[in-house]
């Protein structure tokens, strides 16, 4: 699994030299943010699953930060946060919404579009605004509880799995 990791990510030392990331030297010379271990490749997985959910462009900065405060592989996290596309997107948000709606209790209907075309231009900002408002609660409730919980399934998984792999390799060695 290490070997085919090395072969896609790009190397440390050519990175650290690049112009842009000259200001970020100090901190991004830490070995635990390069090398691939169980730690760090399972923690790099639950950075970037939890960061993934985060609106907007802001994925792969905060992913970034957090792989630098947790000391985890920081490509792996960063290309971890990609599982987040326009097509998986609103069914992701839609099932933060119901988990929030779950636990706040306050299943409104919220999900329905306000139907907009039927409208009067005017009208338009104000339907949409309040629309808004009803998906607040649960998604705000949503989203974070639904991140914990693929960081935590995505850290478990790769612990796991990357047990099993050695365990694997250790009994055809012996073999």
């Amino acid at each position: 699994m290490r070997k085919l990791f090395r072969k896609w990510l790009p190397h440390h030392d050519g990175l650290l030299r690049s112009r842009w990331l000259s200001p970020f030297r100090r901190w991004l010379q830490h070995s635990d943010l390069w090398h691939l271990h169980r730690r760090s490749a399972s923690g790099a997985v639950a950075v970037g699953l939890f960061c993934g959910l985060i609106p907007g462009p802001l994925q792969m900065l905060g992913a970034a930060l957090l792989a630098v405060l947790f000391r985890v592989n920081l490509p792996i996290a960063l290309l971890v946060t990609l599982y987040t596309n326009p097509l998986t997107i609103v069914p992701l948000y839609l099932a933060a919404y119901e988990i929030g709606a779950w636990v706040t209790g306050s299943h409104n209907g919220g999900m329905i579009p306000p139907s907009l075309p039927e409208m009067h231009w005017h009208q338009w900002a104000g339907e949409l605004w309040g629309w808004l408002q009803l998906l607040g609660k649960p998604l705000l409730v949503g989203l974070p509880l639904l991140a914990i919980g693929l960081a935590l399934a995505g850290y478990l998984l790769v612990r796991w799995g990357w047990y099993w792999g050695v365990l694997y390799k250790w009994r055809n060695r012996h073999r």
